[in-house]
């Protein structure tokens, strides 16, 4: 009898409980930040691979009771060909990002208990079967963010993470109504037994209430347009090996978590008969496509620029909740699935590239991006094909989101859509062809980078000795960085390991491309359950 239902609670608790590690130990022994991290997410990434491994290949999902209790008093979690996308997602870029900041930064104690946290929030997240225990996990997730967010250098940061701890608060008290409007209606808070209950339950208005405030909740969350402005803000004052995590999979655990309730608690036949559902989720969508992109286009600093692309890219994947909604178009959803999945990889692997750049080349503008391709070839290649990517691009994975979302919309005759997705892709294609134009044909002396890294923080306990000495790159009268990658020498802020990692995203993002029919395959069995 195989045990691999015991996996579903490690993955959550084994970081959760790690993350007191580095602080508990860390009173008594230098350094103990490190050690705890990778060993715990290697086992996570081991763990999600054999949990994969077992849901696809079985076709069914895996479920586990905690302590035996049933769902309908206990708590269930559930692995099934949806979460496990988001569950390697999670545990791989974790895995890629802790790698980075082992030379990159930050390395203190304290952001090691943040990141453990932050992984464990994001799997609960992917892994709850019930309606209130994923409000804990967005909480878990979103406290760890504050921190990390707040733990970047200067008075913005600060505030940037206040601006963040308001708004998420508000959106998690609007989720937290919603749930109990709905379980006032139903009487439980278990996702399947929520299927079956709302549509035979008496108050429909409380279930028309609930669905309303967990929209708004998740429109904050997901940051979409004109909830977004936390957003911006987060990305470019946190630390830049703090970003890649953030940017990657907070926003993307919580879009997965709107798209669960969509199709496993309220499900698509019971929206659609619902007043307006469908046309207000496609029209937070479009509007944030439309407008994300916008802002993207003029933006001067690189951060702040992706970060209004992840509000265009997200708005994306809730049109296309839309299109599921309207159309009941399992193409959509196949494409929403695979869009999150590969924007996920894109922007942890632009927003990495870009603390490269930071670190290596003191650029953080667009204009500062120029002669990139010159000095940093094998950065500024990996940044194209990730930007190529993004914009839709083929064989990159931004395309195959793309195409079967707008596949899902023409399918469905809501041909608006389309034409926003297409609308869409032309003003990516303006950023992005601004942000290339300066790494391949602008003169690199053509300006000054004033920007240079500042420092990290250290592993924790030798006060003595401030690591952060050797991330500040050194730089020649022209701007250009003296320092060039070396790998492993001293004072050479980046390393090796941190380009490989840059380009095996860049990698990543063209073999999801052509991995597409594959992904929407291993989704069959769910889709056959969620859409009969």
């Amino acid at each position: 009898m195989s045990n691999v239902d015991l996996i579903l609670p490690l993955l959550i608790v084994a970081p959760i409980l790690a993350a007191t590690l580095p602080i508990a130990l860390g009173l008594w022994f230098d350094r103990t930040g490190w050690p705890v991290a990778g060993l715990t997410t290697l086992g996570l990434f081991a763990g999600a691979v054999v949990l994969a491994s077992e849901v696809y290949a079985g076709n069914e999902a895996v479920t586990h009771e905690l302590g035996g209790y049933e769902r309908t008093y206990g708590i269930e979690l559930v692995a099934d060909e949806f979460s496990m996308l988001i569950v390697l997602l999670v545990t791989a870029v974790a895995t890629g990002v802790l790698a980075y900041t082992r030379h990159g930064g930050p390395r203190g104690n304290t952001f090691y208990t943040a990141y453990l946290l932050l992984t464990g929030g994001l799997l609960g997240i992917s892994l709850t079967g019930d309606v209130f225990n994923l409000f804990v996990f967005l909480e878990i997730t979103s406290l760890a963010t504050y921190a990390l967010v707040a733990s970047g250098d200067g008075p913005e940061s600060a505030v940037a993470s206040l601006q963040y701890l308001i708004l998420g608060t508000v959106a998690a008290s609007m989720y937290l109504i919603g749930v109990a409007f709905v379980f006032m209606a139903t009487g439980t808070l278990n996702m399947l037994e929520l299927a079956e209950a709302i549509p035979d339950a008496q108050a429909q208005t409380l279930i028309h209430a609930g669905f309303a405030f967990m929209v708004v909740g998740f429109a904050v969350k997901v940051a979409q347009w004109p909830l977004h402005t936390w957003q911006p803000s987060a990305y470019q004052q946190a630390p830049d090996g703090v970003t890649p995590l953030i940017a990657a999979l907070v926003s993307t655990a919580s879009a997965y978590a709107f798209g669960r309730l969509i199709v496993t608690v309220f499900e698509v036949e019971y929206l659609a008969t619902m007043p307006n559902a469908a046309a207000v989720v496609l029209t937070i969508g479009c509007v944030s496509v439309l407008a994300g992109t916008v802002l993207a286009v003029i933006q001067t600093e690189v951060k702040r620029m992706l970060a209004y692309s992840s509000v265009s890219q997200f708005g994306l994947v809730v049109a296309a909740y839309g299109v599921v909604i309207a159309g009941n178009s399992e193409t959509a959803f196949v494409g929403a699935a695979i869009h999150l999945v590969g924007h996920g990889l894109l922007k942890a692997g632009l927003f990495l590239g870009a603390a490269l750049v930071a670190a290596s080349y003191g650029a953080r503008t667009v204009d500062e991006y120029a002669g990139l391709a010159k000095e940093r070839p094998v950065i500024a290649g990996s940044m194209a094909v990730l930007l190529f990517a993004l914009v839709g691009v083929p064989p990159g994975v931004g395309f195959v989101g793309k195409w079967y979302i707008a596949l899902g919309a023409v399918e469905s005759q809501l041909w608006p859509v389309a034409a926003v997705i297409f609308l869409s892709t032309m003003l990516t294609l303006a950023y992005a062809a601004r942000l290339l134009e300066k790494m391949y044909f602008t003169p690199p002396a053509a300006v000054d980078r004033p920007h240079a890294q500042g420092a990290v923080a250290t592993d924790g306990g030798d006060a003595d000795r401030d690591e952060s000495a050797a991330a500040d790159p050194e730089f020649d009268g022209t701007g250009t960085a003296a320092a060039a990658i070396r790998g492993g020498e001293t004072r050479d802020p980046v390393s090796t390991g941190m380009v490989a990692i840059v380009v095996v995203a860049a990698l990543g993002a063209v073999a999801l491309g052509f991995a597409g029919g594959t992904l929407a395959d291993l989704l069959s069995p769910f889709l056959t359950e969620v859409f009969n």
